[in-house]
């Protein structure tokens, strides 16, 4: 995989505007890509070697101490939100339930204290996490170009959560496709085209710059109170691949969503997450799924503003692929 230049990086954008926006005829046409076209991102939006043939932090290079104070500089009120979905302790939406065990209660009178026994296997559709560029493989590799080969039973001596043990601190913009479409949520795989983006950027008059976290707001979880669980990988919205250059052309940080990011199934055969593949993989920009969003959407609509600090925090697992997550943004 070569890494990125600006040239490539210009042409696919053009080419993704061409496809997601509007035609010298004003007619909006939805883009088509294929697996070859995912398989060229791969390559032409790569960040390898951008911050040197070792790095192991990805696009969180882009959470430099300008961008932390300036987003400290967002705090206005101190008011703080969590964008943490409460454990779901059900087995459902193909994901494990999140395990807790009382070890010692206040039942007994002689009872000092209580405590008790957390288990959770947080990959998957429902537990709030962060996923580290360990986390995916593509022909072998993994982001910057390191071998699968270093994530054994021992965990991932490369590019495992360790690498943000200092934490995120950055300006986090949400995107509420909801608001911008006025439903209470998107309904089944529908998918998120740039021109939305677009769209919202101008609504809100909010532009994503370098170091952000972009957060999107499919309404999954209002969907999700509204009609109960469903099937999550048949029939979910989300991102379409074709939103990938302008991720790029953003130059975000961090990618969060209210599921996986990626529209489900993916409309790409043969690909089924090209979001999760190509923005971990070859952009080195760790994601943020199962967040929710709804108390934040109502905070930003009540405020007239979609930006904020977020700060994330992952546990201290050296060699761990990610780790449970409660995201928190303060106004």
């Amino acid at each position: 995989m070569k890494s990125w230049t600006r040239g490539s990086v210009v042409s696919l954008i053009l080419a993704a505007s061409i496809m997601s926006g509007v035609d010298a005829m004003g007619l909006s046409e939805k883009p088509v890509l294929t697996k070859k076209d995912i398989d060229q991102m791969m390559s032409s939006l790569s960040n390898w070697g951008r911050w040197g043939k070792m790095d192991e932090l990805g696009a969180l290079n882009l959470v430099t101490p300008a961008k932390r104070r300036a987003a400290a500089s967002l705090v206005k009120e101190g008011v703080s939100i969590s964008l943490a979905h409460n454990a779901i302790k059900t087995k459902e939406e193909n994901s494990e339930p999140f395990g807790h065990r009382m070890v010692e209660t206040g039942i007994q009178a002689t009872s000092e204290s209580s405590s008790d026994v957390y288990s959770i296997q947080y990959h998957g559709y429902t537990q709030t996490h962060l996923d580290a560029l360990c986390h995916l493989f593509y022909q072998g590799r993994m982001y910057n170009g390191f071998s699968q080969q270093e994530v054994t039973a021992r965990g991932a001596s490369k590019l495992s959560v360790i690498q943000a043990k200092n934490g995120i601190f950055t300006r986090g913009v949400l995107v509420d496709l909801p608001s911008l479409l006025g439903v209470n949520f998107l309904k089944g795989a529908q998918a998120v085209y740039p021109d939305q983006l677009e769209a919202w950027e101008k609504k809100t008059g909010v532009k994503v710059t370098s170091g952000d976290a972009l957060l999107i707001r499919t309404g999954r979880w209002a969907r999700r109170a509204d009609q109960g669980p469903w099937d999550v990988e048949q029939d979910s919205a989300g991102l379409h691949a074709s939103c990938l250059p302008w991720l790029k052309k953003r130059d975000i940080s961090v990618l969060g969503s209210d599921l996986a990011s990626d529209v489900m199934p993916s409309g790409v055969d043969g690909v089924r997450m090209p979001v999760h593949q190509v923005i971990m993989i070859a952009m080195g920009v760790p994601i943020l799924d199962n967040c929710d969003f709804e108390e934040l959407s109502k905070s930003c609509e009540k405020r007239k503003r979609w930006d904020f600090l977020l700060t994330v925090a992952p546990l201290a697992v050296d060699g761990g692929t990610g780790s449970p997550v409660n995201p928190l943004a303060t106004f």
